[in-house]
């Protein structure tokens, strides 16, 4: 795997950003460790999903790109197949539910994908993505479980240890497995002692219960506020990954994960959404209790403005 991520790396050089890596003395300070925050929020789409759908549809043949993508997606993998899409000359198409936010919806369509919308108490998202694939000869990208693009996801990681050399901790998100996984064998082949960490909402705990059980364990629709890890489970392909490469996972509380998002409002300045901070969340609250040299991915910036709003009106004490 660590090879076809330096080989995604050379395929997005001058695709995808080069995200900055911002550092704080203060935060060092706070949870004694060199903190190093890779800033994904900053990637094309405000997300690293650009680097794993970018690599995947990019190799495709010339007649599976004629014949065009579906994946299936509310959010930010939405935008950047889209994108890539727009970006390649390749048709897509992107099973959304009915509920999706408007702006994410918004968004996907002015990249220029057809939007197939579905009713999640009565469809799956899958089966009907699959019909579609059937259907119309289209290539499915998932959102997470592919080869491709765990590799796109992975060279986050690896660009994060370029910038910064040799690591010693790295703190990763975990939804459905595909940046964790990637980033996972990225950083280990560039620093083999590093200890990679998962985390996820505690509401969200599929993952970890899947970490430490060795049976893939899923969750349906969690309630919690960073809704890209609402995916019901690890994928087939990331969680045997995970368990490989992976040393620990942790979980953080609903407080947490706001006072990670505040935090980085007030004190570094920038936007991060609720699912991009879990990696600082678990520093902040002493779920991990790191020391050296520490990376943070900080996975996306994509917050509406009403979340954001009640996430900084509540009560904190940055």
């Amino acid at each position: 795997m660590y090879e076809r991520i330096a080989a995604a790396a050379e395929r997005l050089r001058g695709r995808a950003n080069v995200t900055p890596v911002i550092t704080s003395r203060y935060l060092n300070r706070k949870v004694n460790a060199e903190v190093f925050l890779k800033c994904e929020n900053f990637q094309r789409v405000g997300a690293f999903k650009f680097r794993g759908a970018f690599n995947a549809m990019d190799r495709l043949s010339p007649e599976e790109k004629r014949r065009g993508v579906v994946t299936h997606s509310s959010g930010n993998h939405a935008q950047a197949v889209a994108l890539v899409g727009r970006i390649l000359d390749i048709p897509t198409t992107v099973v959304m539910p009915s509920d999706a936010p408007a702006v994410k919806r918004a968004a996907t369509e002015g990249y220029g994908a057809k939007i197939v919308e579905y009713d999640p108490r009565t469809d799956t998202r899958e089966s009907i993505a699959a019909g579609l694939r059937d259907r119309y000869g289209y290539t499915l990208i998932p959102p997470f479980d592919h080869p491709d693009v765990i590799a796109g996801q992975g060279t986050t990681a690896l660009e994060l240890s370029e910038q910064v050399g040799e690591l010693d901790w790295l703190l990763v998100p975990c939804g459905g497995g595909g940046l964790l996984s990637g980033c996972a064998v990225g950083v280990k082949g560039r620093s083999p002692n590093c200890r990679v960490v998962g985390v996820e909402p505690t509401l969200a705990d599929d993952a970890t219960r899947s970490f430490y059980s060795g049976t893939l364990q899923s969750v349906s629709n969690p309630p919690t506020i960073a809704d890209g890890t609402r995916t019901a489970s690890l994928g087939a392909l990331t969680f045997p990954i995970i368990l490989k490469t992976v040393d620990d996972m942790v979980t953080v509380s609903e407080s947490a994960i706001a006072k990670a998002v505040r935090f980085l409002f007030y004190r570094a300045k920038i936007v991060v959404e609720p699912s991009g901070v879990l990696g600082l969340s678990a520093l902040l609250s002493g779920a991990v209790k790191a020391s050296g040299r520490a990376g943070v991915i900080l996975s996306g910036g994509n917050i509406d403005a009403k979340t954001m709003c009640d996430i900084l009106s509540s009560n904190g004490d940055e």
